[in-house]
């Protein structure tokens, strides 16, 4: 599915894709939270980007915790702690790789998702980006590891229903559960950055 270089170069389009949507993601934050995810990730990933260089001749899984350890000292709030734990817990998952395949991709999201849903103390249908990351799990699984083109576009395609989907249930973490019945009507921040990230994977392999 990809190469190291690959996967250096699929980095460097998830920091231009985060950067990009910084401050969409920043105004879906405005509306539920404290308003900064987007400007924060984009600031984090601009960093991974200069760290880089220092891992590239790395094995996958080292260059991977490289980027959940830079996330977690960069970006601000909640988002960095569990992109970056997403991260180092999805390098700990291809250890040594040189490559990784459709079934290591899979093992990498799923140890990713153990990830924040340890260190966000989350479950499914509580507004948060797990609400996104775990139906592209479960789509994943479901299309097969046979063509990795599929797997990532079912994957996306439960992403983005996913995203859709917190619009319409009430927050019950972080800032956006002090809001109660106000959060419906709009979209997790992190559910859509996650979103953004896995097109941006889904774009390139």
């Amino acid at each position: 599915m990809a190469t190291k270089t690959q996967v250096i170069d699929i980095i460097h389009k998830v920091s231009a894709a985060i950067g990009e949507n910084a401050q969409f993601l920043t105004d879906l934050d405005n509306a539920i939270g404290d308003g900064d995810h987007g400007i924060n990730l984009a600031r984090g990933f601009k960093k991974v980007e200069e760290e880089l260089p220092a891992v590239a001749d790395k094995d996958i899984g080292a260059i991977l915790k490289k980027v959940g350890m830079t996330l977690v000292s960069t970006v601000g709030g909640a988002s960095g702690p569990l992109y970056g734990t997403a991260f180092m817990k999805a390098g700990d998952a291809v250890k040594e790789k040189e490559e990784v395949t459709a079934e290591d991709f899979i093992a990498m999201l799923e140890a990713g998702i153990g990830g924040v849903q340890l260190r966000g103390k989350a479950e499914k249908g509580e507004k948060t980006m797990l609400d996104a990351m775990i139906p592209a799990l479960d789509a994943m699984r479901e299309a097969g590891t046979a063509d990795a083109k599929a797997m990532l576009e079912a994957g996306l395609k439960a992403a983005k229903e996913g995203v859709e989907y917190t619009k319409t249930i009430i927050a019950t973490k972080g800032r956006a559960s002090y809001l109660g019945e106000r959060s419906i009507g709009h979209q997790d921040p992190g559910a859509s950055s996650f979103t953004v990230i896995l097109e941006t994977v889904a774009n390139t392999v």
